[in-house]
């Protein structure tokens, strides 16, 4: 029993020390996203926030999924209820 601990402890000191990479994601302006519809909203509570959209894609799919364009976000409908927004670059 001595040798495998033996046998473990020169294996954990053989070992360097552990590196990492952080990785950094640019998540946008955090004022934006009080600005776009919250997940879950209907379509009426987001036409009635943000107005008529520039542009209504036709629904695709089953589950029917719909997307409407507004001036700098688009919002990702199932049935009638926000999936996401996005915001546009």
């Amino acid at each position: 029993m001595t040798i495998v601990r033996t046998l473990l402890l020169l294996s954990l000191l053989a070992t360097g020390p552990a590196w990492a990479e952080v990785l950094s994601v640019p998540t946008g302006d955090p004022a934006a996203a009080a600005e776009r519809p919250n997940r879950g909203s209907t379509m009426s509570t987001v036409q009635g926030r943000f107005g008529e959209p520039v542009t209504r894609h036709a629904t695709v799919g089953q589950p029917p999924i719909t997307r409407w364009d507004y001036p700098g976000f688009s919002v990702y409908f199932e049935n009638d209820r926000v999936l996401h927004a996005v915001i546009l670059r």
